[in-house]
C-alpha cells in the first residue's frame, strides 16, 4: 500500500476512519527526511493492513503546529484516535518494524484508562 498524502483538509477523516495510522512529519529540504522515506515506503509494503500517511511540514504549517513537530522526521502512531506514539528522527528498518510490532501489542482499553486517569488528575 502507498502512502496517503495527509492535510489539515482530510487529517481528521483519514485518522477517525482508521484504527492504525503511522505518520511520517517530513519536509523536501530534510536529508534524514529523505533516507527515511524509503524506509517508511517499504514498510507499507509489508504492512498492507495498516495506514501510512505523511505529512509534509512545509505545505501543512498547520498540522505541524498542531501536534508541536519540532524536529523532523518524526514519527508519529495513532491507534484508534490516541496518540501512542511520537518521535524525532530516522528510524532504521529494524527500529521501525519493533514500534510497529509493539503499537500492534498494546492494550487499547488500557491505554484509554491510562489516559482518562491522567486527564481526571491534570483536571483536580
Amino acid at each position: 500500500m502507498s502512502t496517503i498524502a495527509l492535510t489539515k483538509e482530510n487529517f481528521d477523516e483519514v485518522v477517525a476512519g482508521n484504527d492504525f495510522v503511522l505518520i511520517d512529519f517530513w519536509a523536501s529540504w530534510c536529508g534524514p527526511c529523505r533516507q527515511f522515506a524509503p524506509v517508511f515506503e517499504a514498510a507499507s509494503e509489508r504492512h498492507p493492513d495498516l495506514v501510512f500517511a505523511k505529512v509534509d511540514t512545509e505545505d501543512q504549517q498547520e498540522l505541524a503546529a498542531a501536534f508541536e513537530i519540532r524536529s523532523i522526521p518524526t514519527l508519529m502512531i495513532v491507534r484508534e484516535k490516541v496518540a501512542i506514539f511520537a518521535q524525532p528522527g530516522a528510524l532504521p528498518e529494524a527500529a521501525l518494524e519493533d514500534v510497529i510490532g509493539q503499537a500492534r501489542k498494546l492494550d487499547m482499553d488500557e491505554v484509554r484508562k491510562s489516559v482518562a486517569e491522567q486527564q481526571a488528575g491534570a483536571a483536580e
